[in-house]
Formats: C-alpha cells, sequence, structure tokens
C-alpha cells in the first residue's frame, strides 16, 4: 500500500463517491482499476483480427 496525498476537484469526488455509493478511499481505488482494465482493453481490441485460430468454433464447442 501507498499513502497519497493528491488534489481533485469536490464536485468530482462528490459525483464519483455517489456513483460508487462507497466513500472516497474505494472510490480511488475503483478508478484506478477501471483505468488499468481499460489499458488492457485497449491493447485486446488492437489485437482484433491478428489471432488465428488452429480450430473453428465449432471445433472447440465440440460440435464437430
Amino acid at each position: 500500500m501507498k499513502k497519497l496525498t493528491v488534489l481533485v476537484p469536490e464536485d468530482l469526488l462528490e459525483q464519483a463517491t455517489r456513483a460508487t455509493k462507497s466513500g472516497i478511499t474505494p472510490t480511488v481505488r475503483m478508478g484506478l482499476k477501471l483505468l488499468a482494465a481499460q489499458d488492457v482493453y485497449d491493447r485486446l481490441l488492437n489485437m482484433r483480427g491478428k489471432v488465428r485460430f488452429g480450430l473453428t468454433w465449432q471445433e472447440m464447442r465440440g460440435d464437430e
């Protein structure tokens, strides 16, 4: 864990805590997790159409 001092606009913090229905610390943690996840989603989207599979989706399901 790392303790931080962060300056944020009060109205933004109020909106975020209202949206999460949590306190400041859980809200900030959730925001950081969402940003980290967004980076992973963006990298996955960039791979779209570039991954080749050896099986069809029917073979993966066991339909064939």
